[in-house]
């Protein structure tokens, strides 16, 4: 049981996938810390307001605070077009890597004599 766990837990995709899990959190910390530390700071002054907790609107008498759905919002911007940018990365080097994959030579001499050949006693 333990060697089969072993061949299981230490096949690459299980590896590159708890590689990406790690470097996925590690960025999210950063984009948060981006988000929290400059980008809302700006705009909680945009709005005259200290803290971006303090972004509400009133309907009656019950306040909506919207401060921090949108720096969730922008958290979730920030990583979705990275991600993005990553992917479309990763798939233009798949096109080029499958439009410089080498195509077949042309049959040499000998195989097309050799094919004439075949194709005639077929007949």
């Amino acid at each position: 049981m333990f060697k089969e766990f072993k061949e299981f837990a230490f096949k690459g995709n299980v590896l590159d996938l708890a590689i990406g899990v790690i470097i996925g959190a590690a960025f999210g910390k950063i984009v948060t810390a981006l988000v929290d530390s400059i980008l809302m700071p700006l705009i909680a002054a945009i709005f005259k307001q200290p803290k971006v907790d303090g972004l509400q609107f009133m309907v009656g008498e019950t306040p909506i605070v919207y401060g921090l759905f949108v720096q969730a919002v922008i958290d979730f911007i920030l990583v979705a077009l990275v991600l993005f940018l990553v992917v479309k990365g990763i798939n233009s080097t798949r096109r080029k890597q499958e439009a410089e994959a080498p195509t077949a030579p042309p049959p040499s001499e000998e195989v097309l004599l050799l094919r004439e050949i075949r194709d005639s006693l077929q007949k």
